[in-house]
């Protein structure tokens, strides 16, 4: 069935999709180089007794950044650079079997290659040259590539039917919009991340801190031997903090971070705004180091709106993505990313429940806003050159479609536009702007939390536990033990979930109590169907998704900072569960040192 579904696919209308052209007077060169060597590839590359290839991409991303980072008041860094990357993919085969996809045990790819960095100039001789090295490699590869991978499934006892590339849907599509040249406004950002990291120094006790203003315009091209031709242009501005110390009562460390991304750099917050939020969780942070460490602790948790959204971003990644995995020669990897959880529990389970009757799940890009906050998941046109649409994943508790990428799945074999990358990594399916809905009205704030001390009071218990904020180790991390817990949480089949901060909540008086070092153990998406209540108070959650092939979404790479990430926002409302393992703080005791820190004021 899923064989004549592709064909009738194929069959389909291939009528190219025009939403902008090329303007007069557009004097760049970049799309009139990749369109005559793609046009001279189509029908010149060609080794004798060997197959044409049936599919050439060419893609090129121009960047532009400016970064400055501060601590303490001191400017730790400031530049400004611009890089222009090339990437080439070349199929041989067909849609069904082709040349992509396969982990064989050979890594080279000899000294160009057929992705890199290429002339920032835009200068047409030299790009068509970087073209053909890299298209010429590209082929030599595929060829190669696809007649192991033919070998390989031959040793199968069970090979594959499911094609490995679908034809965009809708046909080819023409997307040029102008050609956007950075820009950095007339604010001082040195001035700027020098005032808000000094907002640090009221607090002697912390031990490092780090403030990152990162601004970023991009403009990305795309071309294939199908006929889609694309221009498109996108900024980010981020603004990442972290903060760290010591408990002096054990020698635990303790993070904290900030993290506000707007579209334009224009649209960042004001220093004095900034400085009041760093302000914040400084004393946030020497909160929690005077608090006592976590006891273990198994019962209703109830997640606040901040963390929810934080938690479902790492639970539902990679099981929201219908796109089978690379076919791979070496078992290991498949084992380890089982074990990762970077593989889906949703896969083969459309029509069948997995949350709680009365709740939607729905991912749109086309989103542009949630309560007058800008959404920066939000794009036209994904990184393969098919239409934005929106996806209703989830209905009344029910599984009906999943994320597509134009890689057919055991579910679906057409694309939905959600095939995303970073700096022209292999696109992949990946959340944008996910929304966590409820059909009913939900509980306010007040409500939830009595139904919480409720059941902790129907428990017999003297106190329970709620979570404040998730932790995002790629912004709050700074130190390698910090990275080494983060591995440790990746244990469990990648079911351990760090939140930053937690709370003790008291029955008798409604009392909140921090607590350090705790660790939510084997929270899977299982969980998730029996979720005791659900909020009213829905917030968007702005992060960026860890796009490394192979750990987007995993517990060990659910988060990136805005120098590697795909811009991402859950919208998600307090979420209370009734059953969760809290573990307490874990190994020995860290000596603080041994000297108190020098005056900083």
């Amino acid at each position: 069935m899923l064989r004549f579904a592709f064909a009738m696919l194929l069959a389909g209308s291939t009528a190219t999709t025009v939403l902008a052209q090329v303007q007069p007077g557009d004097t760049d060169q970049t799309l009139r180089a990749m369109r005559d060597e793609l046009e001279r590839s189509k029908t010149r590359l060609r080794i004798e007794n060997q197959e044409r290839p049936f599919y050439i991409e060419y893609r090129l991303l121009d960047v532009d950044v400016r970064a400055v980072t501060a601590s303490f008041g001191a400017l730790l860094s400031s530049q400004t650079s611009r890089n222009r990357f090339m990437s080439v993919d070349v199929r041989v085969g067909d849609y069904m079997l082709d040349s992509s996809k396969f982990t064989s045990d050979d890594g080279f790819r000899g000294f160009i290659g057929s992705t890199g960095q290429v002339g920032i100039d835009r200068d047409y001789p030299s790009l068509r040259q970087d073209l053909w090295l890299a298209t010429d490699q590209a082929y030599k590869e595929a060829l190669v590539r696809l007649s192991r991978k033919r070998g390989y499934i031959q040793s199968l006892a069970r090979q594959p039917d499911i094609p490995d590339f679908s034809r965009a849907p809708g046909g080819p599509l023409v997307k040029v919009e102008p050609h956007a040249e950075p820009d950095w406004t007339s604010r001082n950002w040195e001035d700027e991340a020098r005032a808000v990291s000094a907002e640090f120094r009221k607090f002697p006790a912390l031990h490092s801190t780090r403030v990152l203003y990162y601004l970023v315009y991009t403009t990305t091209y795309l071309m294939n031997s199908e006929g889609t031709e694309m221009r498109t242009s996108r900024s980010l501005a981020a603004i990442e903090a972290a903060a760290d110390t010591l408990a002096p009562e054990d020698g635990m460390a303790l993070h904290h971070y900030y993290s506000r991304y707007a579209l334009r750099p224009a649209e960042l917050p004001p220093v004095a705004e900034v400085s009041g939020e760093l302000a914040r969780i400084g004393r946030e942070l020497m909160a929690l180091r005077a608090s006592p460490p976590a006891t273990d602790y198994s019962g209703p948790v109830l997640f606040e709106a901040q963390a929810s959204a934080a938690l479902l971003a790492q639970m539902l990644g990679p099981s929201i993505a219908g796109a089978r995995p690379s076919l791979s020669m070496l078992p290991m990897i498949d084992q380890m990313m089982e074990r990762l959880g970077g593989r889906s529990e949703w896969m083969g389970r459309v029509n069948t429940r997995v949350l709680p009757a009365g709740v939607m799940l729905r991912d749109d890009p086309t989103a542009k806003e949630f309560k007058g906050q800008p959404l920066i998941g939000s794009y036209d046109v994904d990184e393969e050159g098919v239409k934005a649409e929106a996806v209703e994943l989830v209905q009344d508790g029910t599984l009906k479609n999943l994320l597509m990428s134009r890689r057919p799945g055991a579910d679906f074999n057409r694309s939905n536009g959600h095939g995303r990358s970073v700096n022209l990594s292999e696109a992949q399916p990946a959340m944008s702007n996910l929304f966590f809905q409820s059909s009913a009205a939900g509980e306010s704030p007040a409500e939830l939390r009595k139904k919480f001390l409720e059941a902790c009071k129907a428990d017999g218990r003297a106190w329970c536990v709620v979570v404040k904020q998730m932790d995002n180790p790629a912004l709050s991390a700074q130190r390698q033990d910090d990275f080494s817990d983060a591995l440790l949480s990746a244990g469990a089949g990648g079911a351990d979930r760090v939140p930053l901060r937690v709370a003790r909540v008291y029955v008798a008086d409604g009392r909140e109590e921090l607590i350090r070092g705790a660790r939510l153990a084997g929270l899977n998406l299982r969980v998730l169907r029996k979720i005791e209540g659900i909020g009213n108070d829905a917030t968007a959650y702005a992060f960026h998704q860890n796009a490394a092939q192979g750990l987007a979404g995993t517990a060990l790479g659910a988060f990136a900072s805005a120098q590697g990430g795909l811009p991402t926002t859950v919208v998600a409302p307090s979420l209370l569960l009734d059953d969760v393992e809290v573990r307490g703080a874990r190994g020995e005791p860290r000596r603080p040192p041994l000297v108190p820190p020098p005056p900083i004021n």
